[in-house]
């Protein structure tokens, strides 16, 4: 892996930086969107290092970011690292926080500042999880109002309102506790890996909340990226058997089969790809404690009475 600090140039913000955060940008091979990102976070008046972890399959990115004002550091693994890269990232910062973005997200003025206010006066808490804006029009993520209703009880020591859950490209963690816990899972890769994180930051005592006044904008591109639905089908089924009960591991396992007896989309290379990473699932095993347990049981009855989502998401 290499890795090249930026070439300096002034930004165009003007206010004090927040030495508190750092933002980690992961993308491939979408230079024209990582640029729209890095202009974005270039005019945030708290000024934060951007540490960008490049998957691309050649020098385009580079050649085009690494001379841009918000960077300061461009990481290129030796082949794609999906979410893992955000793990890379989160190593190489030098602060107490980092907020996720992905290529095509970035943060609202006044995000970052109150997140680190936020995480400074709340001790326990591990991870923010911020309101998502959805592209020129800033329409609600339908994400926002799951997690705002989430049935977690209030917890007198955190902010915001608990929850299990994130998007990934619009949350905030605590460096500490992100190391801690080890990350996202490296069985995962990519896709639907934010629930396995929040489990294991529960697990160990730290708090998860959703916060709606720390907002992050996402312009998600078409770029015909099939593969997500089958990504997220496959890391369900595995993160109950990393974590869950064996009857909730199976019902997962079953449901997954009947949808590729079925023939749906994407089901079937689900259901492949989950039987060969399965010896590895059950080689890691460790289920929640009691407590977690109980939450993540809460927020399985949420979502039974959900309307049916998109499986891509």
């Amino acid at each position: 892996m290499s890795t090249e600090p930026a070439a300096g140039r002034t930004r165009r913000a003007t206010a004090a930086p927040d030495p508190r955060i750092t933002v980690a940008v992961i993308t491939r091979d979408r230079a024209a969107s990582l640029l729209r990102t890095l202009d974005a976070l270039a005019e945030l008046p708290e000024r934060p290092p951007v540490i960008v972890v490049d998957n691309s399959r050649d020098d385009t990115t580079r050649r085009a970011v690494r001379a841009h004002p918000a960077l300061t550091r461009l990481l290129r693994p030796a082949a794609n690292t999906g979410a893992l890269g955000r793990n890379l990232a989160v190593r190489h910062a030098r602060t107490p926080y980092v907020a996720f973005s992905d290529d095509d997200s970035w943060w609202e003025p006044g995000s970052l500042r109150r997140a680190a206010d936020l995480l400074d006066h709340h001790p326990r808490l591990g991870l923010l999880a911020a309101r998502t804006l959805v592209g020129e029009e800033a329409a609600e993520d339908p994400l926002n109002a799951v997690l705002a209703a989430s049935p977690l009880p209030l917890e007198p020591d955190l902010c915001g309102r608990p929850v299990l859950g994130f998007l990934g490209c619009a949350c905030v963690v605590r460096r500490e506790a992100f190391l801690a816990v080890g990350g996202f899972h490296p069985l995962l890769f990519f896709g639907g890996e934010e629930t396995l994180l929040a489990y294991d930051l529960a697990a160990e005592g730290w708090g998860v909340a959703y916060e709606p006044t720390l907002r992050a904008r996402h312009h998600p591109e078409d770029h015909g990226r099939t593969g997500r639905p089958f990504l997220v089908r496959r890391n369900h089924v595995l993160t109950t058997c990393l974590r869950r009960p064996w009857p909730v591991a199976l019902r997962a396992g079953t449901d997954l089969a009947v949808a590729a007896a079925a023939g749906r989309p994407g089901a079937r290379r689900a259901l492949k790809e989950t039987l060969v990473r399965l010896p590895a699932a059950l080689a890691r095993r460790r289920t929640l404690p009691p407590h977690v347990e109980h939450a993540a049981r809460l927020l399985d009855r949420q979502a039974a009475v959900r309307p049916q989502e998109d499986p891509a998401r």
